[in-house]
């Protein structure tokens, strides 16, 4: 499904590159579940930008099935960002002046949907993700837990094929989080393919497999049941 062959991600900083991305040869497969790990500034957060076409390496391909991405102009990236990939990050991105329906169905009011059609798939979403009772409440009016619960349901309301999230419990607590991350198995168990960026050994355990990004390269690839291994690394590179 997901295939980066020698992406690179430069920056210009003043007068100087800065390489977040150098590199990165990896393949995803359709349905599966994969954590990326690596200290701060490693290019995890690049790399799920790329891969969720947000933005676009200075080198290298990538192909999103059979698709070289790079040779899709902006409207083509909409459709795919619209309904192939759905987006969870760690600070929720809900709307303040809309409701949790009003939220989850933004993405179909863009989609052109019929507005009775809206309004059952948005209750059925906030249904299947524990808040349909919080339907009519302001973002400001729920817990973290549940803001989260809402951005996941507008991230998957268009039943996309990939779901990428940025530091998805970094806000919650241990509890909430459980609850977030047990959805989002359930999600890939049903066949959507997760990619999650973390710092929590806990949630990368979750995953198939695990990637380490150090200084914009791939560093390790291990299965989560190997978390240790990672752990490992990453205390090295913190000494």
């Amino acid at each position: 499904m997901i295939r980066l062959e020698g992406i690179c991600r430069t920056f210009e900083v003043g007068d100087q590159p800065v390489y977040a991305l150098v590199d990165v040869q990896e393949e995803i497969r359709a349905g599966e579940h994969v954590a990326i790990m690596g200290p701060s500034g490693s290019g995890k957060s690049t790399l799920l930008n790329i891969v969720g076409c947000l933005d676009r390496p200075t080198a290298g391909s990538y192909h999103l099935d059979d698709r070289e991405v790079g040779q899709l102009d902006d409207g083509e990236l909409t459709q795919i960002r619209r309904h192939e990939i759905g987006f969870v990050f760690q600070f929720f991105h809900l709307v303040s002046r809309l409701t949790a329906q009003e939220n989850v169905e933004m993405p179909m009011v863009f989609a052109n949907l019929p507005r009775a059609e809206r309004r059952e798939r948005a209750r059925q979403a906030l249904d299947a993700v524990g808040v349909g009772a919080r339907a009519d409440h302001l973002p400001e009016q729920l817990s973290g837990g549940e803001r989260q619960r809402v951005a996941l349901a507008r991230a998957t309301i268009l039943r996309p094929k990939i779901l990428l999230a940025d530091e998805p419990t970094g806000n919650l607590d241990s509890k909430s989080g459980r609850v977030v991350l047990d959805l989002l198995d359930g999600l890939n168990d049903d066949g959507l393919t997760l990619i999650v960026v973390t710092h929590d050994a806990r949630v990368a355990h979750r995953a198939d497999r695990v990637i380490v990004l150090v200084d914009g390269k791939i560093a390790k690839r291990a299965p989560g049941d190997r978390i240790n291994e990672v752990l490992s690394l990453l205390a090295e590179e913190d000494e």
